[in-house]
C-alpha cells in the first residue's frame, strides 16, 4: 500500500507510534480513510537504553520501521525515571510545536480502554489539538485476526509475567499465538499483557529485517526478547 501524498484538503495528523500491531493497523485506517495527511510517527524513545519505551525495541529498527513506512519519525526522548508531571510536559511541548506547524490531529491505536482515551483527550485538548482514534471499539479478536490476514507480521518483544510466561515473549504472532492465549488475555494486549515489534506488512514498502537476541526479566515481572538488527 503506498502512502498518499500530502494533500492541502486533508487534515494533518501525527500518529502516536509504538512500532507494534495496534499503531501499524492505525496506520493502515488513517491511510484508506483518505481525511489526513499523516505528517509523522511519534515515539517516546527511553534515552538510558535508546529503546522504544515499554516495548523495548532498539533505536536502530525504529528507524528501520520508519524508513520502510516511508513517514517522518519524531522521537521524544524521555529518562527512565521521569515523573508523570514531567512527562506530561514534555510531551506538551512537543505538541505544542506540532500544533504551530499546522498539525491539529494527534492519532493513537487504543481500543476500548475509556480512561486512557479520555486522558489522551483531555491531554490533546489543552493545547487546542484534537485526539483521533481509527481503532475505536473494534472486536479484540476480530481485529487480531485481521490483522494476520492482512499480512502483517508481528512478534512479540514483552510480556507481563503476571498474564503471560516467558514462552511467550518472542513469538511470533499468527493463529498458534492466539489459539495459545490464557483465557482472559486480550489478543491485542490492550491491557498491557504483551508488547510487539512489526517489521513487515501492507504499510511497508519492504520487511525490517532482524534476529532475536536474549530474553530477560526486569522488574521480576516483564519478560524483553531482544531483537538485533541484521
Amino acid at each position: 500500500m503506498e502512502l498518499r501524498a500530502m494533500s492541502a484538503g486533508r487534515k494533518k495528523v501525527v500518529l502516536a507510534w509504538s512500532g507494534g500491531k495496534d499503531s501499524a493497523v492505525a496506520l493502515r485506517e488513517l491511510v484508506n480513510s483518505g481525511e489526513y495527511d499523516i505528517v509523522g510517527l511519534l515515539t517516546t524513545v527511553t534515552k538510558e537504553y535508546r529503546r522504544i519505551t515499554m516495548h523495548g525495541v532498539r533505536e536502530e529498527l525504529l528507524e528501520a520501521q520508519a524508513l520502510s513506512v516511508g513517514l517522518p519519525l519524531l522521537k521524544v526522548s524521555i529518562s527512565e525515571s521521569i515523573a508523570e508531571e514531567e512527562y506530561e510536559r514534555v510531551m506538551e511541548a512537543t505538541m505544542s510545536d506540532l500544533l504551530s506547524s499546522g498539525v491539529e490531529y494527534v492519532a493513537f491505536g487504543d481500543l476500548f480502554l475509556e480512561d486512557v482515551r479520555r486522558r489522551r483527550e483531555e491531554n490533546t485538548a489543552r493545547i487546542g489539538m484534537k485526539a483521533v482514534f481509527p481503532l475505536w471499539g473494534r472486536d479484540s479478536w476480530g481485529l487480531a485476526h485481521s490483522f494476520i490476514s492482512l499480512g502483517f507480521r508481528t512478534v512479540t518483544t514483552c510480556t507481563d509475567s503476571h498474564f503471560l510466561d516467558e514462552g511467550f515473549v518472542g513469538r511470533y504472532i499468527d493463529e498458534d499465538f492466539l489459539r495459545d492465549l490464557p483465557e482472559g488475555v486480550d489478543p491485542c494486549g490492550e491491557n498491557g499483557e504483551f508488547h510487539s515489534f512489526v517489521y513487515d506488512g501492507p504499510v511497508f514498502r519492504k520487511a525490517v529485517s532482524f534476529r532475536k537476541g536474549d530474553v530477560v526479566l526486569m522488574r521480576d515481572r516483564f519478560y524483553f526478547c531482544d531483537l538485533l538488527p541484521s
